[in-house]
């Protein structure tokens, strides 16, 4: 995180109301803390309290506020599951007036539903789960009622999870969730079946999960610091006639990892599409 996301997370004065602090909304919860805002700074809306949630209201965190208590708000975070919107959008509209930031990490519920549900001025954000450790990827898009100065605070919340970007057209957002929002538990699969392979290989099981959990993390990492990118860096590890390029020839094949890789994505564009209505 740098000192500027810090700085402008800071610099807005008001609350930031967080409703649902599941795992997503818990991470962001805890990036604004680890960035430097003032636990007093932030409210959370949840029915369902963690030991965590418990222990950070003894010290200053207001949980289940009324609009009274929240004071003027900086943001409201919205982070319950797509699902149930419907059900707390008639609550969280209490909160908001037309010019309220409201930022949803909501998969698949368009600009329009939330600003329909809960008021405010729009950004639709899609994150992924990495940002329970602070790398995570966000994509966001605002809606043209959201300020210069509302953007700018709105990157600050998200960036405190990881990196973000951000795009013009929010019909993007499906796509975005494929790739990003879904894409982990691509790679996790990608270790998994790596592992097996490894056995049905004649690995012990256990050296099979290390060596694929380690290859895909190391990798991944390798791939971050790298100003190459993942063709050339494949490519550098592949020598002529080895053992690579035997693997990548069953993966690059005909109905390889580039055919099974586009119908993946392309299922769960549909699915995002029929999510959002």
């Amino acid at each position: 995180m740098t000192k500027d996301t810090a700085q402008a997370l800071t610099a807005v004065p008001g609350t930031i109301l967080l409703a649902g602090a599941g795992k997503m909304g818990g991470a962001m919860l805890t990036g604004w803390l680890n960035a430097g805002v003032a636990l007093g700074r932030i409210a959370v809306i949840e029915p369902h309290l963690s030991d965590d949630l418990r222990a950070l209201a003894a010290l200053d965190l207001r949980i289940n506020p009324t609009k009274d208590e929240t004071g003027p708000l900086a943001a409201l975070v919205v982070a319950v599951k797509p699902q149930t919107f419907g059900e707390a959008a008639a609550l969280l509209k209490t909160f908001t007036t037309p010019s309220t930031l409201v930022v949803s990490i909501m998969a698949g519920v368009t600009i329009d539903k939330i600003s329909g549900g809960c008021g405010g001025a729009v950004v639709r954000a899609m994150p992924n789960t990495p940002a329970a450790i602070s790398r995570g990827m966000t994509v966001a898009v605002a809606a043209p009622s959201v300020s210069a100065d509302q953007r700018v605070f709105a990157d600050a919340l998200l960036r405190a999870t990881g990196e973000v970007e951000w795009v013009a057209d929010e019909a993007l957002m499906d796509a975005v969730t494929a790739v990003s929002g879904s894409g982990p538990a691509y790679i996790f699969l990608l270790a998994e079946e790596l592992a097996q392979a490894g056995v049905a290989a004649g690995l012990p099981a256990d050296l099979a999960t290390r060596l694929a959990r380690e290859t895909v993390a190391g990798s991944g990492e390798l791939l971050r610091q790298s100003d190459l990118d993942a063709a050339t860096l494949r490519k550098n590890v592949t020598s002529p006639g080895g053992t690579t390029a035997a693997a990548l020839e069953v993966l690059m094949g005909k109905d390889g990892l580039k055919d099974l890789m586009t119908r993946a994505v392309a299922a769960a564009t549909r699915r995002s599409r029929e999510l959002a209505g």
